[in-house]
């Protein structure tokens, strides 16, 4: 069944010459199948393999393909940042180009997407990732949500869906992986109602992460304790809690459930 309304999906790119045309053209097809207005947009973070080339040729092959080229790397913040500037539909969807999640799983997150619901967020099912990066990431997870008092099942599952109205109110700047908490933190304290649903997530297929080294943790950390700084200091200084939103939670039963904030 196709919704009535228009869709952006955009993919973060960095180095995923190997994935990135397989995504482009899965998401083709599926916008194909939900809805008659669409639009990809892949955002070229100043990569340094082949991915400049297939990306052009993929514009070249399918009109409703456009490629955002960085000069240089932006880090992952910046890219998520222009491809939410550069979205003109009303909704907005995004994952990363490294096919470690399966587009055609966002026909899973539009039913969830109520009049009364802003974004929908997927959380992860089982990670599928090396060892040591699952239990970094469920420490990861714990820490987030209790420093940011977020009430959220998984802060960095980058598989979301929503109205592309939320920026009329939300504005990003981080410009490291440490925007995903941004994101989720600034929608939650401005009110917005979010959704989330499972979604698979699978083992890379080609090329390596960028985070797992030392240099880019501490930045990470760096960029955290700036972030927490800035929406969390102030608020205990009032001695006052964040303002709430709604938080609905589709499960594959078709039941939800509501949480408050």
């Amino acid at each position: 069944m196709k919704t009535d309304k228009s869709i952006s999906v955009f993919f973060p790119a960095y180095n995923d010459g190997g994935t990135i045309a397989s995504m482009v053209i899965t998401a083709l097809l599926t916008l194909r199948e939900v809805t008659d207005d669409y639009e990809v947009i892949v955002i070229n973070d100043g990569s340094a393999d082949f991915t400049p080339h297939i990306l052009d040729e993929l514009a070249r092959k399918y009109q409703e393909v456009r490629i955002v080229h960085h000069p240089r790397n932006r880090g992952y913040g910046g890219a998520l940042c222009s491809g939410f500037a550069n979205a003109t539909k009303e909704l907005v969807f995004y994952t990363d180009g490294d096919a470690q999640y399966d587009v055609r799983e966002l026909k899973l997150l539009l039913p969830a997407l109520h009049d009364d619901i802003d974004l929908v967020n997927g959380y992860k099912i089982e990670r599928h990732d090396p060892f040591h990066r699952v239990v970094v990431g469920k420490l990861y997870q714990h820490f987030i949500k209790l420093a940011f008092q977020l009430r959220l099942r998984d802060v960095d599952c980058d598989f979301r869906l929503m109205r592309r109205s939320i920026f009329d109110k939300v504005q990003l700047k981080s410009n490291s992986g440490v925007i995903c908490v941004e994101l989720m933190k600034k929608i939650q304290d401005a009110g917005f109602r979010l959704a989330e649903v499972p979604v698979h997530h699978f083992h890379r297929a080609h090329g390596k992460s960028q985070f797992f080294n030392f240099p880019r943790v501490h930045r990470t950390l760096v960029n955290l304790t700036e972030l927490w700084q800035e929406l969390m200091l102030p608020k205990l200084a009032r001695g006052r809690r964040p303002k709430s939103a709604g938080l609905e939670v589709a499960n594959p039963s078709g039941g939800r459930t509501n949480e408050a904030l």
